[in-house]
């Protein structure tokens, strides 16, 4: 088990404070129409991240995750300011600014999505998994989705083959209690979505996804037991998003005192607790990491303002091999 340490809860509070605030500002320009399409945020989140973060080795596992996917690659390590410019849709993003909001990937960070289709990660998380065991890459994937995605038929196809081959794979369910809009009472006869992991013999259980702490022991015990060979494993982060589903969401569905309620057990407060409580750092100082997180902030803004968008001929070339493609009725030039 990595050791849990002083450095480690200011790196927490630093990392998932800067993933909270850069959201916040990409809600502000989506309003301001800068951003366009859909924005599904993470706030309320974080502790999932940061907790998994600790656990894995950078140097070789991976994550692939679905379309709530903006921090989760500037935590493998992408420039958080071409993670803004990929939203502003600008030739500077992470995909050259024509993946957006859902689509964001870095092979060179071992983060491989950002996916629109509900569930469609699943199997491509084991399959990268397969391809580590039959390469004996010694590499982890941990692949990441909502609790929405658990009705969908592949998660069950590929827990089967996962279990199966003893793929080097963690499957976790970010359980933040609503499928878009619907709760995960209406969706099931049971609501201890982690039970699933039962049917197919593997080691399962229900994780505090708001303290990055519990996340880390858990993930870590599951990354253990798939680089050992030993198969899969099936975790339910039980966690809560403080915005709606995207920022389209009205949010007819939950109270205002719901949200507020979980307010109380904030990951990002529950960490700044804990750092002041044990003497980690002082109050002064955590005024200073916030000062920089803003500017951080900012400078991210202005990178992805000042970019420029892709041209137009860049967008033929991402999705036509073929240049004179004979169904194209204007020329790419």
């Amino acid at each position: 088990m990595k050791k849990i340490t002083k450095e480690t809860y200011l790196d927490w509070y630093e990392n998932m404070l800067f993933w909270r605030k850069f959201e916040d500002k990409l809600a502000a320009v989506y309003i301001q129409q800068k951003v366009r399409g859909f924005l599904h945020l993470y706030n309320g989140q974080e502790a999932v991240l940061a907790g998994a973060l600790h656990a894995m080795d950078l140097k070789k596992d991976r994550m692939i995750t679905a379309y709530r996917n903006h921090v989760q690659p500037i935590g493998m390590g992408v420039d958080p300011k071409r993670v803004m410019a990929e939203l502003y849709g600008k030739a500077t993003g992470t995909s050259g600014g024509l993946g957006g909001s859902m689509h964001i990937f870095s092979k060179k960070h071992r983060f491989h999505g950002g996916h629109g289709i509900v569930g469609g990660q699943i199997p491509l998380g084991a399959g990268m998994a397969f391809g580590d065991k039959y390469f004996e890459r010694d590499s982890v994937t941990l692949c990441f989705m909502g609790d929405g995605a658990v009705r969908q038929g592949s998660l069950h196809e590929t827990l089967n083959l996962s279990t199966l081959w003893e793929l080097p794979v963690v499957f976790i369910v970010e359980n933040n209690g609503y499928a878009m809009g619907t709760s995960v009472a209406r969706t099931a006869s049971h609501q201890e979505i982690w039970k699933l992991g039962l049917g197919y013999e593997m080691p399962c259980g229900a994780v505090d996804g708001m303290n990055p702490e519990l996340v880390s022991k858990a993930l870590y015990k599951a990354i253990s037991h798939a680089r050992s060979n030993k198969g899969p494993s099936f975790l339910e982060m039980k966690t809560y998003r403080y915005r709606g589903h995207s920022m389209s969401d009205a949010q007819h569905y939950r109270t205002k005192k719901e949200v507020e309620e979980y307010k109380k057990i904030d990951p990002i407060s529950q960490v700044k607790e804990i750092i002041l409580k044990k003497k980690f750092s002082t109050i002064k100082n955590l005024e200073k990491i916030e000062a920089k997180i803003k500017t951080k902030v900012q400078e991210c803004e202005k990178f992805a303002e000042e970019s420029p968008y892709p041209e137009k001929r860049v967008m033929y070339d991402a999705v036509y091999e073929q240049e004179n493609y004979p169904f194209l009725k204007h020329k790419l030039s």
